[in-house]
This record gives structure tokens, C-alpha cells and sequence, in this order.
């Protein structure tokens, strides 16, 4: 199994994370909706669901983290991680995404036999954000729900704590103290400040 990693900032009204998105490759060999239900709710991620595919809009999380798993096909997805905002990212069956609460993505090509499941940490339930309907003020409290989440207990995919995600920097060390006292100011830091949040 390989992994790759995804750094976000602040990015418009898209929160994003201090946590790295991860994309397990070939972590369920084979896929298979059953299996890959089965080992997410073997790790504590459960809440499942699967589906052909995944939302065709952009969209966050900000009530819990997500996993998302290939169980057949493939499809690529834009995900607000990377130096330009947003990645397209190719995932196939038995890759593992484990999206952090507050990343905006959506499906925007796949294979015809498609088929996605998802899970959340403690079965937790999702709410379903978009950018474009946000105010000011619902914002802010999406913002800091996602800050108030614990990182999950294991990795839904290997079973073991996520590493990369304890080994991420703190708010503060890792540049994004401006933008969460701009949280609690009367109106939300400009745009280019928050883009310096890294």
C-alpha cells in the first residue's frame, strides 16, 4: 500500500484543514462494497453507506471527517488540497481517501461501473456545506465545529493511528493563528490573508 498526502489552506469560504488529506493506494486489494464496509466499521468508521459514485458539486464537511473508498471502477475528483486551491485527484478501485472535515470535493468524471462507500468516525453524521450558500456568520460556526472534532482513534483502512495526521503541525506552528482569531473578529480576514494561512 502506498500513501500520498495533500496539504490545504484556507482557501475563499472553503475552511479546509490542518490535517492532511491521505490517499491510501490499493489498501483493500480487490475492492468490493462488502469489504470495504467491513473494514471501515472494523476501525471504528461506520455510518456507512454505498453508492455509484459520490456528490457531483463541491462540498464540505464540517459535523466529522469522512472515508471514502473505491469499491469498483474508478473516478476523479476536485479537491480543494494542493498549491493552486484544488487537485484533481484519480482514485480506482481499493484506494482509500480519508477526507478531513472542512475539504471541498466532488465527483467530476467516472467509469461507468463506479461505486463508492463512505464512513465516519464513530458513526458520526454528516452535514453537507456548499461555499456558494454560506454567510459570514454560518462560516465561522462551520469553522469551528471542525476545529472542535478529535482526530479519529485508528486509520479506517490499516487499523493503526493515523500518523500523519497526530504529526501535523498546530495551529499556531503551522501559520493558521491569523486566520482562526479572524473566527471571533467582526468581519473574516481578506482573502489574500487567508490564502497566507498555510
Amino acid at each position: 500500500m502506498k500513501t500520498e498526502t495533500f496539504t490545504s489552506h484556507p482557501h475563499g469560504m472553503i475552511p479546509n484543514s490542518r490535517f492532511p488529506l491521505l490517499v491510501h493506494r490499493n489498501a483493500i486489494p480487490g475492492g468490493g462494497a462488502q469489504a470495504v464496509k467491513d473494514r471501515f466499521r472494523s476501525n471504528g468508521w461506520s455510518n456507512n453507506w454505498d453508492y455509484p459514485g459520490v456528490y457531483e458539486y463541491a462540498h464540505f464537511h464540517s459535523t466529522t471527517h469522512e472515508c471514502l473508498g473505491c469499491a469498483a471502477g474508478w473516478m476523479v475528483f476536485s479537491i480543494s488540497v494542493g498549491h493552486s486551491g484544488f487537485t484533481q485527484i484519480r482514485i480506482a478501485a481499493g484506494d482509500v481517501i480519508i477526507m478531513p472535515a472542512g475539504v471541498s470535493h466532488e465527483m467530476i468524471s467516472q467509469s461507468s461501473d463506479i461505486h463508492m462507500c463512505g464512513g465516519y468516525p464513530d458513526g458520526r453524521d454528516w452535514d453537507d456545506i456548499q461555499e456558494a450558500f454560506l454567510s459570514d456568520e454560518e462560516y465561522k460556526r462551520a469553522c469551528k465545529r471542525i476545529m472542535m472534532l478529535p482526530i479519529p482513534a485508528l486509520d479506517p483502512a490499516t487499523g493503526k493511528p493515523i500518523a500523519e495526521w497526530l504529526a501535523a503541525p498546530s495551529s499556531v506552528d503551522g501559520g493558521w493563528n491569523e486566520w482562526r482569531s479572524g473566527l471571533d473578529a467582526r468581519s473574516l480576514p481578506s482573502s489574500p490573508a487567508a490564502g497566507r494561512a498555510i
